[in-house]
């Protein structure tokens, strides 16, 4: 166990912890919570060998931008389905990984999630000490997810938001991006789910080209069948003197006045969902639609490449947007590649955070039980 988790969540050397000397009982459990942007997981694992028992799953849980009661409510929430009350007294170390919880232990998000995790611990009677409750960023746990990572190197999420952090002896030593939907986080599920949004009101005023993304973004934010363009033919416009299907100028103007206050009567970030269609319409050939993912997979190398990274240096990557399926792995793999980079994928910081969570208890070196499958 590296000395900085040992400073962090040291035992009191008059408490032995729940087994002789400290090392937990065989059936001692503890739990990893990987709280993102989007949804909040918890992981119950045996404390011996990090095998998961049990899980749950609940609203978002960034730090920073979801208020402490509600964050409280999606935790004991996530909590609740994860662990079932008769194992609550077995629970000897929980570890968070919250996006907005980068930095040092006084800073607002840390200070948030600690507050909410401890009082959702609380209700739930899972009474560990403070030493063993752990506290990261939702990237340091990721980063600690991949089997065989070592403690030093580059983490990228790309979900919601979008963030790149170098990890020196597992904790956060600089940061690239994550900014929030207003400042930053380009690359991310918002970032493209605006984009999406931004072109097709382009076609609809006749500033930008034509896009599938304006009959599909339109039909998820509930405009009327009636007044949507064609897709997946040529347009034409009265005024023009194109050859193909109409889209009117009355359609195009009902259009915005419907796609507008969609927008705005929801949290911004509910952006993010637009994400996939943008993909989608990229695997099928929509011009602007590739491009915006081929922007997005540059916005998240630019973050990378900021971190100054030496090639062949360990890059754990992970968010929706990554992964086999991710419609980003492929165009990103080939912006690292330039840099001498492989990227790493895992899930998610759940597996990550239960590793931490043993780590806090000083036990063995941490094993990954997919590693034994």
């Amino acid at each position: 166990m590296s000395n900085e988790l040992n400073q962090d969540l040291g035992r009191d050397s008059r408490d032995p912890g729940p087994g002789e000397r400290g090392v937990p009982a065989a059936d001692a459990l503890v739990v990893g919570l990987d709280a993102g942007g989007t949804r909040t997981r918890a992981v119950l694992a045996s404390a011996a060998d990090g095998r998961p028992l049990g899980e749950g799953v609940a609203g978002p849980g960034n730090a920073l931008t979801v208020p402490v009661p509600q964050l409280t409510e999606h935790l004991v929430e996530a909590l609740a389905l994860a662990v079932p009350e008769s194992d609550r007294p077995r629970v000897v170390a929980v570890a968070g990984g919250f996006a907005g919880a980068a930095g040092t232990a006084d800073e607002p998000g840390r200070v948030n999630a600690r507050t909410a995790l401890t009082e959702a611990l609380r209700r739930l009677g899972i009474l560990v000490p403070p030493r063993a409750i752990r506290i990261s960023s939702d990237i340091e746990a990721a980063f600690a997810a991949a089997p065989d990572t070592p403690p030093d190197g580059l983490a990228l999420v790309a979900g919601t938001g979008a963030v790149a952090m170098r990890i020196t002896a597992r904790r956060c030593e600089k940061t690239v991006g994550g900014d929030g939907w207003l400042l930053g986080d380009d690359g991310g599920g918002f970032w493209i789910g605006r984009e999406a949004v931004r072109v097709a009101l382009r076609m609809a005023d006749r500033r930008g080209g034509d896009t599938a993304l304006a009959a599909r973004v339109g039909r998820e934010l509930g405009v009327p069948e009636a007044v949507l363009p064609y897709e997946g033919e040529a347009l034409a416009y009265e005024d023009e003197g194109d050859v193909g299907r109409a889209w009117s100028r009355a359609d195009r103007e009902a259009y915005r006045r419907h796609v507008l206050p969609a927008v705005m009567a929801e949290p911004p970030v509910r952006l993010a969902r637009l994400a996939p269609l943008v993909a989608e319409a990229a695997r099928v050939g929509d011009v602007l639609a590739r491009a915006i993912i081929e922007e997005a997979a540059g916005h998240l190398a630019d973050c990378v490449r900021a971190l100054e990274p030496a090639p062949g240096e360990s890059v754990v990557a992970t968010g929706g947007l990554l992964g086999p399926e991710g419609p980003l792995t492929a165009p990103l793999d080939r912006h690292l590649g330039a840099l001498g980079l492989v990227a790493h994928w895992v899930p998610d910081g759940s597996r990550g955070a239960v590793a931490l969570a043993r780590l806090a208890l000083d036990t063995a070196p941490v094993t990954h039980p997919e590693k034994h499958q």
